[in-house]
């Protein structure tokens, strides 16, 4: 279940013209998206919002979501909902599988949007790291054993890109939290929890937004705020009817 990124992981330097976001796991739920937009007065000019990644599958709007990675205000890392999408579309893995998943909103697309699709999605990074030092902060899908050094070396193993994407040891109580010795300050997604937990340096921000109780959440790394709301909550405010910048 694997393809290959092109980059495996991304620096950018600190946002010293505005502020940096990170949005928790999209999964198509973009009118939530769009209400929190309006609730952070999100600039585009100046501001960055960087996502844990899964924009696609579950939720009502995946071919949406898939728009924002053309956003020069956008920083998505790969997920694993996404890396099934491109395997699909590369014929390596079944799409009676991905539908299983949340893929369904695919069932009608032919392989050539497909295809096209995955070619947005190949280049994404497994990793963003914003900032350096006692700033730094890093972004990526699943989960991560390791220092700094060590995630920022790239040239993954099978079987750390598999944790990147895929792991849900530590969110879950049975990876030890002692191996993230050296690791900054990591927003992660990929295990939906009911509150943005911490477990050593990794910070879980999926809050559910696809299910009828979860919700979409966003945090402003440098200031430690956050903020959630549902998708039925942002669309009895009108949030269907918000651009997006």
């Amino acid at each position: 279940m694997t393809s290959a990124s092109v980059n495996t992981v991304e620096h950018h330097p600190a946002n010293e013209a505005g502020r940096d976001f990170v949005v928790g796991d999209l999964h198509g739920c973009v009118d939530a998206l769009r209400y929190l937009l309006r609730s952070i007065a999100f600039d585009p000019a100046r501001d960055r919002l960087f996502s844990v990644g899964d924009l696609v599958d579950r939720g009502e709007h995946s071919e949406l979501a898939l728009t924002l990675i053309g956003k020069p205000w956008f920083y998505p890392v790969l997920g694993n909902h996404e890396d099934t999408l491109c395997g699909v579309a590369e014929g390596r893995m079944r799409r009676q599988w991905w539908y299983g998943i949340g893929g369904t909103w695919a069932m009608d697309l032919p392989d050539e949007r497909l295809q096209q699709y995955a070619a947005l999605l190949r280049p994404l990074p497994l990793v963003r790291v914003v900032g350096s030092g006692k700033e730094r902060f890093n972004i990526l899908h699943a989960e991560f054993f390791g220092s700094d050094l060590e995630l920022d070396a790239g040239n993954y193993s099978a079987e750390t890109r598999q944790q990147l994407l895929w792991g849900r040891d530590l969110a879950l109580g049975n990876g030890d939290p002692a191996l993230q010795r050296g690791l900054s300050l990591t927003y992660c997604g990929h295990t939906p929890v009911s509150d943005i937990k911490q477990v050593g340096s990794q910070v879980f921000i999926d809050t559910g937004a696809f299910s009828s109780s979860g919700k979409l959440t966003i945090v402003e790394p440098k200031v430690l705020r956050r903020w959630s709301v549902s998708t039925d909550e942002a669309r009895a405010d009108g949030a269907a009817a918000l651009p997006l910048p």
